[in-house]
């Protein structure tokens, strides 16, 4: 999963979502860090993690959503 700030929009955390209750949405579960390995990376098929934030922000996917 990619954690994102509540109120900025930035990634915070990018991992494997686990401990998780379903139908809870706020405050479940914890987010295990992805240790990178190498790969080789062409760069064409990247993405700046900015970029990525533009993105949800142009989609309104930045914010979190309003409480139940």
């Amino acid at each position: 999963i990619v954690y994102m700030g509540m109120d900025n929009g930035k990634v915070q955390a990018v991992g494997i979502l686990y401990n998780a209750t379903p139908g809870n949405d706020y405050c479940n579960g914890n987010i295990a860090p992805v240790q990178p390995t190498a790969a080789c990376a062409c760069m064409c098929d990247c993405l700046h993690i900015e970029d990525v934030e533009a993105a949800l922000a142009v989609a309104g996917l930045d914010k979190r959503p309003d409480g139940k």
